[in-house]
C-alpha cells in the first residue's frame, strides 16, 4: 500500500508592496514663493543634521543613515573616524570589525560592505578625493541618487537635485507640489517648481520642516508657519506665521530637544 506524500510547501514569495498614493490635499497647492519665502524666515540656516568633517566622511555617514537616524548615525561615526580617518585606511579595515562598530545603523553587514567599497574606489581611482559630478558619484558602491545629491549639496553646492527622503516626500505631497509617490519622481516634479538656486537649501529646508514639524503621524499645523497656505493642514495657526515662524527656528536649531518637546522622526 502506497503511502500519500504530503504535499510541498512553498514559503511565500516576498513581494515589493506599491507606495501608497499620496492623500489628496482639500485645496490649491502652496505658492511656491511663497512658502519658500516663509521657510526662508522659519529655518534661515538650513544645514545637514549629520556629523561630518569633509564630503567624504559625509558620503559615509549619509550611506549609513539608510533606515536610521542622524542621531543614532552620530554616535557611530566619531569612533569610526578614529579607527579608521581616511578612505584608504577604511577601505583596508577588517570587516567584521567595520561590521561592529557600524552595528547600530542597522543592515551592518550590507553597510559595512558599501562604506568599505566606496572608500576603496575613492582611494584607488580619485586621489583620496570624493567625485564631485553625479554620474561619478553614482558608480560608488552603496550610492544612490538621495545620497549623491546630499553631498553634492551639501559638501560642494552643487545643485544636481533635490535630495527628497520621507520627510521632503510627506511635506511636498502635503502642499500639493507632488501626487507622485516614488523619490525620483517627486524629485523631478520639485526641481520642476523651484527655481535651480532653491534647490539646495529650499530642499533643505522642506526635509527640516517635515523633520520637526510636518510629521507623519500627528502634523503640528497649529504651530507650523505654512499653514494658511497648506491644502492639507488638519488645525487652525496660532497666532500669526512670523511667531510659528520664531517657533520653527528655535526647534530646529535645537534639534527638537530644547523648550519644544518634539523630537524628529
Amino acid at each position: 500500500m502506497s503511502r500519500r506524500r504530503a504535499p510541498l510547501t512553498f514559503w511565500p514569495v516576498p513581494t515589493r508592496k506599491k507606495p501608497a498614493a499620496a492623500p489628496a490635499p482639500k485645496g490649491p497647492p502652496a505658492e511656491v514663493g511663497e512658502l519658500l519665502r516663509r521657510l526662508a524666515i522659519a529655518i534661515p540656516a538650513p544645514h545637514c543634521e549629520l556629523d561630518h568633517r569633509d564630503a567624504w566622511t559625509l558620503l559615509i555617514a549619509t550611506i549609513l543613515s539608510a533606515q536610521s537616524t542622524d542621531r543614532t548615525v552620530n554616535t557611530v561615526t566619531p569612533v569610526l573616524w578614529k579607527k579608521w580617518p581616511t578612505p584608504a585606511a577604511l577601505a583596508a579595515a577588517p570587516r567584521e570589525e567595520v561590521e561592529e562598530v557600524v552595528h547600530r545603523t542597522g543592515f551592518f553587514r550590507n553597510k559595512a560592505k558599501a562604506i568599505q567599497g566606496a572608500s576603496l574606489v575613492i582611494a584607488q581611482q580619485h586621489g583620496g578625493e570624493v567625485p564631485r559630478d553625479m554620474a561619478t558619484l553614482l558608480k560608488l558602491p552603496g550610492v544612490a541618487r538621495k545620497t549623491a545629491n546630499v553631498v553634492l549639496g551639501v559638501a560642494f553646492r552643487i545643485a544636481e537635485g533635490i535630495v527628497v527622503d520621507t520627510h521632503v516626500m510627506r511635506v511636498a505631497q502635503r502642499l500639493g507640489l507632488t501626487i507622485a509617490t516614488s523619490a525620483d519622481k517627486v524629485e523631478q516634479d520639485l526641481c520642476a517648481k523651484l527655481q535651480r538656486d532653491q534647490w539646495v537649501d529650499g530642499g533643505h529646508r522642506l526635509l527640516l520642516l517635515g523633520r520637526y514639524v510636518c510629521l507623519a503621524k500627528t502634523p503640528e499645523c497649529q504651530d507650523c508657519p505654512l499653514a494658511e497656505i497648506c491644502p492639507s493642514r488638519q488645525s487652525e495657526p496660532l497666532g500669526t506665521w512670523e511667531q510659528r515662524a520664531r517657533h520653527t527656528q528655535e526647534r530646529v536649531e535645537s534639534r527638537g530637544v530644547e523648550g519644544s518637546g518634539a523630537k524628529p522622526a
